[in-house]
């Protein structure tokens, strides 16, 4: 394309798609019918590759997949949109923390077609443990603030299971409350301990 010539809408769309600075897809019954280079590179793929592909192969497991789908499509029944943050995966295997959000064409079948935004956001949320899939499901809600009761629900287990879920995760992130693990999870340090107060009495 000309830089000089003036642009079409047409042209314009395709532009404002292509260089976008944050990864965007266009998928149809959750495969990837086009995505712009931006999300391609962030997954550590060619657009090309993407193409014709599953957005399940950009997940961690097929039953962080399922349950993600579930969950989303759920609410997108009802407001049309679904926004999220959950682990996802590069090509290489590597895990990281990614923002999605999605706006379906028809709510009341959403998948049918859909338009989805992908940014990382490892630089300020790494993963910082390895987790089972259970375990990265329950991550990702904890930090939209859900309680062990409506994890459970969402989730159709025990709420005793998912406090025992809790436990481990504390465990594997090194942290003593639930607060800290919360923290942790949405990338904020370990509060620094408290000075111990001087000797002597101040004299």
């Amino acid at each position: 394309m000309d830089a000089a010539a003036p642009i079409t809408a047409d042209q314009a769309l395709t532009l404002a798609f292509d260089l976008a600075p944050v990864g965007l897809c266009l998928s149809r019954r959750r495969v990837i019918q086009r995505c712009n280079e931006a999300m391609a590179s962030m997954f550590g793929y060619s657009t090309q590759a993407l193409a014709g592909q599953s957005l399940s192969l950009l997940y961690p497991s097929m039953a962080e997949f399922e349950g993600i789908g579930e969950r989303g499509g759920m609410v997108m029944r009802e407001t049309g949109v679904y926004a999220d943050e959950r682990i996802m995966k590069h090509r290489d295997g590597r895990l990281f923390w990614c923002h999605v959000a999605g706006r379906a064409l028809d709510r009341h079948d959403p998948f049918v077609c859909a338009v989805w935004m992908f940014e990382d956001i490892s630089a300020r949320r790494p993963v910082t443990a390895e987790l089972t899939p259970r375990e990265r499901e329950i991550a990702q809600l904890l930090v939209q603030g859900k309680t062990s009761k409506q994890i459970a629900r969402l989730l159709d287990i025990s709420p005793r299971t998912i406090d025992a879920h809790r436990v481990r995760l504390m465990r594997k992130l090194k942290v003593s409350t639930p607060t800290e693990m919360v923290a942790r999870l949405v990338g904020c340090p370990p509060e620094a301990p408290a000075a111990p107060p001087p000797q002597g009495g101040g004299r």
